[in-house]
């Protein structure tokens, strides 16, 4: 690769050497220069903006789409609705999966993975496929009743905005990465309307990769702000899951550091399933390709009608929940048929996130705990809401091995501010678990079965490239 190549940043997909530090530096100027960072913040503030605008719509389109089996309800009842609503989720299921194995591999999942691997120069955004396939083929699947969150895709589409935005005006590999960084922490602003969970998200989750330099730091926090007032200004302003103000007392604690010790079990156990079972799609394609997407949408498409709860990206089904809090034995039922649900949406190879129907199955676990709780020692009225929140966190710091994100994702989600101790508990003796037991973060184990199916070998990060110098 020559010295033009490797400034503009078209690196090729392989193992891309870093450029000349001396040049980089001569490109980039001086780190005050204030012309420069302007000029990146501008373009941040760019991507920020445009993934505000195309996510909310995105979400919008999929939120009026999901009451489709309650259309064909009124025409239908019985076995018929259950054998047209399971038919139309695995016919919308199949189409998905082939679009995106024909036209953008790269984008089925939630495409997190792919992110960190092209800020690290190991894989390449090509925004021009992903971008309609993650939009069209991201409506379809999730609106289809899978398993699966708007919250991934939202993160891919707004890193490929970024990308789009940096192949126009040519920045540097530092600024492109940045740049990157910027549109996925707007994506996951936009997605939950959740600014400083997304900004956490990129400094915890992406530490290994992202350039760290006032103007690429700034430049994400300046993306993932404007991405929410977009989301706001177009979809409202109150937190998604808003929940009532509760504020356990200290005697409680231990409660929650035992809720974060199963979380812990429960995180790795699903990601461990998450990669089982995309082994498994991956060979039962090479041998009849589609028969898996088609069981799975038509399992997911007769739920839909059957058990709605145990479907869908999970939304609605937490706010259910938590205003009905039904037995123990339902919620430890509705757990199982969710975790099943989610694996296998997931690894029907569609595009979709995991965030939200991680966060329903927390919200399962949660309640289920309380229950079990107050059945050995009676508790207040509302500490089974208290435990349900404060799981929501924990499995996602258990799964994703991020505990501030865990912890911040969900106080700006619910509103439930007075549950920041419980939260920090819970997600900590989570996070510790996960670790004790040998389980590893999520989107760090799809990276290297990406890579390795890609045929390419991680690259050691130096500290130099860390802080946008190479």
């Amino acid at each position: 690769m020559n010295k033009k190549e490797a400034l503009s940043g078209e690196a090729s997909k392989g193992d891309p050497s870093p450029p000349p530090l001396d040049d980089v530096v001569k490109l980039l100027g001086n780190a005050g220069d204030g012309r420069a960072q302007a000029r990146f913040i501008a373009l941040a503030c760019a991507t920020g903006l445009l993934t505000g605008i195309v996510g909310s719509y995105f979400h919008m389109l999929i939120d009026t789409l999901i009451s489709w089996p309650q259309w064909i309800a009124q025409r239908l009842s019985g076995a018929p609705l259950v054998v047209v609503v399971a038919l139309i989720t695995m016919v919308c299921t199949v189409v998905c999966a082939f679009i995106v194995k024909r036209v953008a591999p790269e984008a089925g999942g939630s495409g997190v993975q792919e992110i960190e691997g092209a800020m690290e120069g190991l894989r390449t955004v090509h925004w021009r496929r992903v971008l309609p396939v993650k939009l069209v083929a991201g409506v379809i699947s999730i609106s289809s009743g899978l398993v699966l969150g708007r919250e991934g895709p939202t993160i891919h589409i707004g890193a490929s905005l970024g990308a789009a935005i940096n192949d126009f005006f040519k920045n540097s590999i530092p600024e492109r990465r940045g740049l990157l960084a910027a549109g996925a922490a707007a994506g996951l602003a936009c997605a939950f309307n959740a600014p400083l969970a997304a900004v956490l998200f990129v400094i915890e989750e992406t530490h290994k990769q992202f350039p760290y330099t006032l103007r690429t730091y700034m430049g994400v926090i300046a993306a993932a702000l404007l991405s929410t007032v977009m989301t706001q200004v177009i979809g409202g302003t109150a937190p998604d899951l808003s929940m009532p103000s509760i504020t356990p007392t200290l005697s409680q604690l231990p409660a929650f550091v035992a809720l974060g010790c199963v979380l812990g079990f429960v995180g790795v156990g699903l990601n461990k399933s998450l990669l089982a079972a995309g082994t498994l799609a991956t060979r039962m394609h090479a041998r009849v390709p589609y028969v898996y997407p088609a069981l799975i949408g038509l399992i997911v498409g007769a739920l839909f009608t059957l058990v709605p709860q145990a479907v869908t990206g999970g939304d609605l089904v937490i706010k259910q929940l938590t205003n009905a809090n039904p037995a123990v034995l339902v919620l430890l039922g509705l757990a199982c048929l969710r975790f099943i649900t989610m694996v296998g949406s997931y690894s029907s190879g569609v595009p979709g996130g995991i965030f939200a129907p991680i966060l329903a199955l927390a919200t399962c676990v949660g309640l289920a705990f309380g229950g079990v709780l107050d059945s050995m020692i009676p508790q207040a009225p509302d500490a089974s809401l208290a435990f349900a929140i404060a799981a929501m966190g924990g499995l996602f710091t258990a799964c994703v091995r991020a505990p501030i994100v865990g912890v911040v994702l969900t106080l700006e989600l619910t509103g439930s501010h007075g549950l920041t101790m419980p939260l920090i508990a819970t997600c900590l003796a989570a996070n510790l678990t996960a670790q004790w037991i040998g389980g590893k973060p999520i989107y760090e184990q799809l990276l290297e079965r990406t890579l390795a199916q890609s045929g390419v070998k991680p690259r050691t990060v130096n500290p130099e490239e860390r802080t946008g110098l190479a």
